[in-house]
């Protein structure tokens, strides 16, 4: 998002001091006139111009001056800017994928000795080899189109990663806190929260934006569980049973299955755990869909 200026407390090699403040950071509107750019739909831009959102974002990702912190998409630098002040005894890796947005970076916050600016997809970043050394914790405004794949990405680490704080559509974060039996609760949501404590810090209407999207947003905290709010045998395979029971969201729970599962180990995982197989799979919580993988034999 955006950055500081690198001028001003040098450290006698110009480069300004994690410590050192950055002094007022020009918003999105004056940065892009500054460096002649504008929001490129390719890479799903709408910079944050909200300064109070701007500030529950920093105050929701930073829990110390010595964390670790990875922004995804990290645009003009106008969070970026926010955290690097914070994390003083830290470092920020800030992770951007359009090149001009990089030269931005580089220009306004590329002298700040507890930043690293990467140029790359943050699809293709590692990030267990980043949180090797120490949790680390992530942060950024994601484009809707990867949002869900950047989540599970962060959740494919969690053992390495202390929270994650992220903002997304409003219909995307409605879906992930819904409760059983709504319209909103999925797959998404059981997914994210079967491993995952999520809550809302803040909602973001579209006029915070430039330019403004056609939807609002809202910022969520993701703290990865010690342990799965179930026992789960196997990852891949609960995650086949969950999809299914959402893939035909008008059909009872035993015919929705019926698209992956053979009739008789459906029957026999039913039985099992005593889960009424006419019911829709919209209405069972987390630790029923638990159990119902652990019952349910994958087909041979």
């Amino acid at each position: 998002m955006s950055g500081g200026n690198g001028n001003g407390n040098g450290n006698g090699n110009g480069h300004v001091s994690a410590a050192a403040a950055l002094g007022p950071f020009p918003d999105a509107r004056i940065l892009l006139d500054k460096y002649g750019l504008r929001a490129k739909k390719q890479f799903g831009q709408n910079f944050l111009i909200s300064e109070r959102a701007l500030r529950a974002i920093a105050d929701a990702t930073v829990s110390s001056d010595e964390d670790w912190i990875v922004e995804i998409g990290s645009g003009l630098g106008t969070l970026t800017a926010q955290i690097v002040e914070r994390v003083t005894a830290g470092k920020v890796i800030a992770l951007e994928a359009d090149p001009d947005m990089v030269r931005v970076l580089r220009a306004e916050l590329g002298t700040v000795d507890n930043l690293e600016i990467h140029h790359t997809d943050a699809m293709r970043f590692d990030l267990r080899a980043e949180a090797s050394l120490k949790k680390i914790i992530v942060c950024g405004n994601l484009p809707y189109h990867l949002a869900s794949q950047l989540m599970f990405r962060v959740l494919d680490v969690r053992d390495r990663v202390q929270h994650a704080v992220f903002m997304i559509q409003k219909e995307m974060a409605d879906r992930i806190v819904a409760k059983p039996g709504g319209k909103d609760y999925g797959a998404l949501g059981v997914m994210i929260r079967t491993y995952a404590d999520v809550t809302t810090v803040i909602k973001v209407g579209a006029g915070s934006f430039l330019p403004p999207p056609k939807i609002d947003s809202t910022v969520i905290k993701i703290v990865p569980l010690a342990e799965p709010r179930a026992p789960i045998n196997d990852e891949a395979h609960y995650s086949k049973v969950v999809h299914a029971a959402f893939g035909q969201r008008r059909k009872t729970l035993r015919n929705a299955l019926r698209a992956q599962f053979d009739d008789a180990a459906i029957d026999q995982a039913l039985a099992a755990t005593s889960i009424d197989g006419g019911r829709r799979g919209e209405t069972l919580d987390i630790p029923e869909f638990a159990a119902l993988a652990r019952e349910l034999k994958p087909n041979a």
